[in-house]
């Protein structure tokens, strides 16, 4: 059975993805958007307590990542 997802804030996510190689590029408004060298897809992270579910997953196969390699690097 996969991992679930764990409910993190969108800080926390950004220090996830971060320790996957991705960078803050900017902040605009309530989202941070990250980028990745040699990776034409950004991700907009949004900067609020809780992401809901269907967020995360989303922000995770933009990634080009697995649920399972997500929940590993946390």
């Amino acid at each position: 059975m996969p991992p679930s997802l764990p409910v993190l804030s969108g800080r926390e996510t950004v220090r996830v993805f971060e320790s996957l190689g991705w960078r803050v590029a900017r902040q605009n408004g309530s989202h941070i958007i990250m980028v990745r060298e040699g990776s034409i897809a950004t991700l907009s992270v949004p900067d609020h307590r809780e992401l809901a579910k269907g967020t995360l997953r989303s922000l995770i196969r933009t990634a080009g990542l697995t649920v399972s390699e997500f929940v590993s690097a946390i």
